[in-house]
């Protein structure tokens, strides 16, 4: 990984450019091993055993999966008991590809409904006022500039009697060496924008691609708890877990079915979720 280059907080097209980047690799994605799709129409459930934990049953229960790209996490969640699942995501293209996933798993618009729409919208894209589980998956909040708008909007869609889980990569490994994970080397509170201009995806590094050019947002763990917990939300746990799910850290070794340091490493939070009701 290489290092940015810090722009003011807000660039120019932001939102465009990450909406070009996202598009044209939806096609990568679906086609890929990364996500293998095939292998997830034969068994539909790609979450991760600290989230089915932590969230526990979900049978009979609404759940609204907020920048859901092309649908697994919140397809998964269906198979795991909820009574109906809503996705949104700002790409159409990626909102397709969830549907016709949905569809060749059997499950029309009633039961899964994908809607393409931006995050701080939501509340005017899907379908429902509310929702007993609102769930936010890895990687999403870095896209979004505005952290206490996200959560004022997310909090808002939260059924009375229901809550906001959120699983999301550990801010503090933006800060550290990509080699080894042991050096300090970009500012962990830097709040301007992180422009990238990188060729491929995550799925499939050497996929040939054209928009390359993203903008990130780094976002403390001080800053989305403080943001949720004035929307007047109940945190009720904060875990940080030692494992990820993609090769962060050149060093990382494959163990358990987790990206983890070597076994002789200090081990860091790499993940952090969170739980946050409403009364």
């Amino acid at each position: 990984m290489t290092t940015p280059t810090t722009s003011p907080s807000v660039p120019e097209g932001w939102r465009e450019d990450n909406l070009a980047m996202w598009n044209e690799r939806v096609p990568v994605h679906v086609a890929g091993e990364y996500y293998d799709l095939d292998g997830f129409r034969a068994r539909p459930d790609v979450l991760r055993d600290f989230e089915t934990a932590e969230v526990g049953d979900v049978t009979g229960k609404s759940l609204l999966h907020l920048q859901c790209h092309i649908g697994t996490d919140t397809l998964s969640w269906l198979r795991r008991g909820a009574a109906r699942v809503v996705g949104l995501d700002f790409s159409a293209p990626a909102v397709e590809a969830a549907r016709a996933l949905a569809a060749d798993l059997g499950h029309g618009p009633e039961r899964a409904a994908f809607v393409t729409g931006d995050v701080y919208d939501a509340a005017g894209a899907v379908p429902e006022p509310s929702y007993d589980i609102v769930y936010t998956g890895l990687g999403a909040l870095c896209w979004l500039p505005d952290i206490r708008r996200w959560a004022e909007t997310a909090a808002s869609l939260v059924a009375p009697g229901g809550f906001l889980y959120l699983a999301e990569f550990h801010p503090l490994t933006e800060s550290l060496d990509d080699a080894t994970g042991t050096r300090i080397v970009r500012d962990y509170f830097r709040r301007d924008a992180a422009v990238w201009d990188e060729p491929g995806t995550y799925a499939d590094p050497g996929a040939a691609t054209v928009h390359n050019r993203s903008v990130e947002w780094q976002h403390t763990l001080g800053d989305v708890v403080s943001a949720l917990a004035a929307t007047g939300l109940r945190i009720e746990f904060l875990h940080e877990h030692d494992v990820s799910l993609f090769p962060r850290f050149e060093n990382f070794e494959v163990r358990d079915g987790y990206h983890r340091f070597p076994a002789d490493h200090p081990r860091i939070p790499l993940i952090y979720s969170l739980k946050a009701t409403k009364g």
